[in-house]
């Protein structure tokens, strides 16, 4: 198991070693990655977002000791052991109240940066950089790392109460969007050297004025924009020459490390390549999402042509149905005549379709079709048809839950391959 405080350590040794961050609320998405940690003995580092976990509930309706509950509770029943597991919290700060006076907004996510420490959340990640009411939208680095050493502040206070290890932190806000980019990508310029400096520096120089200096050697990451993104239908892929000098920032800064936000997608080569390059931290979200999308509607084929009562992909035509209804999670990020915004709704790769899994109609279709499927004799031809990586569950009792699991750990695996890289750097 690779610890958090151990990723600098190794990047300046020459073995750069790296750690998978698990974005996803989804329980089928959670299962995977304890089931994979379980099997590998490898870190399981689990991440909530502002929006999507607070200590009002968030979209999920899950407030970070409700998320951390789950989390334990499906390692429990996997089997996974509790000593691999960290959690953390994403983009903690005042985005989900951005719309009140920064005043209002701030005492907001100092109560929600309480709740994930007391929650038992070690990684936190210090996002002030947005603007609130009256304010442009983007703050300048002074602004934010003010703010920043604010929540920093609560953190510490909470944990200090509760008696429990202090928190981990990473700072910046250099990220691609969240979600992916709304349209086609050629390219996206690295955060430049010059800039991931500055802000470094005026993080310490605020923590230090309000009484932070210690806290500054748990400040383990740096958010920074390798170069990477996707957007509804396209990947940009890492390109390791274009972060030579950003790279060379790790070199004044003992015990720092980049994070890379955005990295769905990329596939072994280039995510070893980001190892490699000092980006040890890898946060995955939506292509694990995307999986499980792909592997449900392959199960909804199968089961149309299948099982004459079981109708003609009806959790596909369910999933239309709820995102019609209530588009205000798609309706901004999908462009274009009605048959392309269709066609994103279900396929486009920021899989946007991941909020609606949740609601009660989507999860009785989804139910519908593991009970059609489960102990059914699934013909070879058939699967190769729509699941053909799935040819092993052929002729025998069918376990589509086991399957859906099974697809999402086939990325993580990718994940696990990279964050070892077989290729080392000269100390």
């Amino acid at each position: 198991m690779i610890h958090l405080t151990d990723l600098a350590k190794l990047y300046r040794a020459g073995t750069p070693r790296g750690i998978t961050s698990v974005c996803s609320a989804h329980p089928l998405v959670l299962r995977a990655a304890l089931q994979h940690g379980r099997d590998t003995a490898s870190t399981v580092l689990i991440e909530a977002t502002c929006n999507q976990v607070n200590h009002l509930g968030g979209y999920t309706g899950m407030t970070p000791a409700g998320f951390a509950d789950l989390v334990f509770s499906l390692a429990g029943e996997e089997r996974c052991p509790p000593e691999l597991i960290i959690l953390g919290g994403d983009h903690l700060g005042p985005n989900p109240w951005r719309d009140l006076p920064a005043d209002e907004a701030l005492d907001q996510a100092c109560e929600m940066i309480a709740a994930y420490v007391t929650a038992g959340f070690r990684k936190l990640h210090l996002d002030a950089s947005m603007g609130c009411a009256g304010e442009p939208a983007a703050l300048d680095d002074e602004t934010t790392a003010k703010r920043a050493a604010g929540l920093a502040v609560q953190a510490e206070e909470t944990a200090q109460t509760l008696g429990g290890p202090p928190p981990l932190y990473i700072i910046g806000t250099e990220v691609p969007p969240p979600g992916g980019a709304d349209h086609a990508l050629d390219r996206i310029a690295p955060t430049s050297a010059a800039a991931a400096r500055t802000t470094l520096q005026i993080h310490r120089k605020v923590f230090k004025e309000v009484g932070l200096s210690d806290v500054l050697a748990r400040v383990i990451g740096l958010v920074v924009q390798p170069g990477v993104e996707f957007g509804n239908r396209n990947v940009v892929a890492y390109d390791p020459t274009q972060t030579e000098e950003l790279t060379k920032v790790l070199d004044d800064v003992e015990g720092l490390v980049f994070e890379a936000h955005s990295t769905d997608y990329q596939g072994e080569g280039p995510l070893s390549d980001l190892v490699c390059d000092g980006f040890p931290i890898l946060k995955v979200g939506p292509e694990l999402t995307f999986a499980l999308r792909e592997a449900l509607y392959a199960l909804d084929l199968i089961a149309s042509d299948l099982l004459p009562d079981y109708g003609d992909r009806p959790l596909f035509r369910t999933m239309e149905d709820e995102m019609l209804a209530s588009s205000e999670n798609w309706a901004r990020h999908y462009h274009g005549t009605p048959a392309e915004q269709r066609l994103m709704r279900h396929y486009s790769l920021s899989d946007r379709i991941r909020y609606y899994w949740n609601t009660p109609v989507a999860r009785a279709a989804v139910n519908r079709l593991l009970e059609a499927l489960r102990g059914q004799n699934v013909p070879l031809p058939l699967i190769w048809q729509h699941l053909p990586r799935a040819a092993h569950a052929a002729g025998k009792p069918f376990d589509p839950e086991a399957i859906l699991i099974e697809r999402i750990r086939a990325s993580l695996s990718s994940y696990h391959k990279a964050c070892a890289p077989q290729k080392e750097q000269t100390p």
